[in-house]
C-alpha cells in the first residue's frame, strides 16, 4: 500500500498505540485474499491485517487497523481476564477456558456450563443470554431430530454468562441487571478493554448473545492478546492463556479450527468471533488480527495463517488451515488464496 490513506497510516515498527478512542469510520479494507477457481479469481474477500512482532511493534499491516470496529467474540479472553481480577473464583482449567469460550453445544460444554452455574448457587433461569441452539451443525441437527428447542445453556456464549453471574454473586452487585454497560461488572470489563488494548473504547453496543460489546481497533485487539500471551506466570492474563491452551475443545469445540490450531502451532493462543474475526498470539508476544471485511467466514482462517507464517510461524505447521478447496462437479478445482502482499517473502516494506 503506498497512499497516504488509512490503509497504511500507522507506520510499519511502531510500538505506541493511538493517542485517543479508534475513529469511527468506514474501514478502508485492502484485498486479502482471492477466490482461484479454474486458475480465474472469481472473487475478492477484503479484509484487514496487523501483525505484531516480539516487541509489540508493527511487522505488517494491510487494509485499516485502525479504525473502530467490534471484535465480537474474540474479545472474550480480555472478558475473562477481567472477571479474575473482579474475583471469580476459578484458577484454571476447564471452567475458566469455558469462560472464555465460543462453544460449540457439544454435552461437555453443557455440563461444563452447568457446573459453573452449580457452584455459583445459580441455576439457568438466572442466565439472560439468548436461547439459541448449539453452534456445531452435528450437534444442532441431532438437537433438531430429538425435539430439543433453543436453549440459553446451549448458546455459544453460555460459558461467558455463567462466569459473569458467579462475578456479580461473588462481589455482591445485582444479578438480573449484570448485562447493563454501567453495571459495575461491565465497568470493569470496559476498564480491562481500555488497558490492554492500550486505547479508550470507540463505542458500545449490544453483541448477539446480549452482552456489552466494546469497539476497538483492530490493532489494539493483537495489543491485547499478546499483552495475555507474555503476562508473568500466575496473573490472571496467564491464567486465561494456559486454560485455554490446556482445554482448547472447552473454548471452542471438538469440530472447530480454532481448536485445531492451537494444537497444531506449540503455545500459541487464539480466538474467533463472528463476522470474520480472529486473532492469535505466542508466548513471546508476537501476534496477528484479522477481520474479513464482509464476515465470510471461509477467508478468515487461510488469512490469519498467512500472516502466522509471515511472524515467522513454521509453514509446515500451518498447511492444514490453507482452506476447504473449492469444488466442481464433486472435485478439488480452486482454493481461497491470501493475496500475494501476504506471502512471508515478500517485505512488510513493499507490502
Amino acid at each position: 500500500m503506498h497512499s497516504s490513506s488509512p490503509a497504511d497510516a500507522s507506520a510499519v515498527g511502531s510500538p505506541r498505540p493511538p493517542a485517543g478512542a479508534p475513529v469511527v469510520r468506514e474501514p478502508l479494507h485492502a484485498p486479502v485474499a482471492h477466490v482461484v477457481r479454474g486458475g480465474v479469481v472469481e472473487g475478492v474477500h477484503h479484509g484487514s491485517v496487523v501483525v505484531l512482532g516480539a516487541d509489540g511493534r508493527v511487522q505488517f499491516q494491510l487494509g485499516d487497523i485502525e479504525a473502530a470496529f467490534y471484535p465480537r467474540s474474540a474479545l472474550k479472553p480480555v472478558q475473562a481476564v477481567a472477571m479474575l481480577r473482579a474475583g471469580l473464583p476459578l484458577d484454571g482449567g476447564e471452567l475458566l477456558s469455558l469462560t472464555a469460550a465460543s462453544h460449540s453445544g457439544e454435552e461437555f460444554h453443557l455440563q461444563a456450563a452447568r457446573r459453573m452455574l452449580d457452584l455459583a448457587g445459580l441455576t439457568e433461569d438466572h442466565l439472560r443470554n439468548v436461547p439459541d441452539m448449539p453452534y456445531d451443525p452435528v450437534v444442532r441437527d441431532t438437537w433438531i431430530r430429538d425435539g430439543r428447542t433453543p436453549s440459553r445453556l446451549a448458546q455459544n456464549c453460555s460459558g461467558k454468562h455463567a462466569a459473569m453471574l458467579w462475578t456479580a454473586k461473588v462481589n455482591g452487585w445485582s444479578l438480573a441487571d449484570y448485562l447493563d454497560p454501567a453495571h459495575p461488572l461491565q465497568r470493569a470489563v470496559a476498564e480491562t478493554v481500555e488497558e490492554l488494548t492500550g486505547q479508550p473504547v470507540a463505542r458500545v453496543t449490544v453483541d448477539g448473545c446480549g452482552a456489552p460489546l466494546f469497539s476497538i481497533s483492530l490493532h489494539g485487539l493483537a495489543r491485547a492478546l499478546a499483552r495475555i500471551t507474555t503476562a508473568a506466570p500466575g496473573t490472571p492474563e496467564a491464567r486465561v492463556a494456559d486454560a485455554m491452551r490446556e482445554h482448547a475443545e472447552l473454548a471452542s469445540g471438538t469440530r472447530r479450527d480454532v481448536a485445531a490450531l492451537m494444537r497444531a502451532v506449540p503455545g500459541l493462543l487464539g480466538k474467533d468471533g463472528f463476522e470474520g474475526v480472529q486473532v492469535a498470539a505466542l508466548p513471546d508476544g508476537r501476534a496477528v488480527a484479522v477481520k474479513i471485511a464482509d464476515g465470510n467466514d471461509r477467508a478468515r482462517v487461510p488469512v490469519a495463517a498467512a500472516a502466522l507464517a509471515r511472524v515467522g510461524v513454521d509453514p509446515a505447521l500451518l498447511t492444514a488451515f490453507a482452506g476447504a478447496p473449492l469444488l466442481g462437479g464433486g472435485l478439488p478445482v480452486g482454493s481461497v488464496r491470501p493475496v500475494r502482499a501476504l506471502d512471508p517473502a515478500t517485505s512488510p516494506a513493499h507490502a
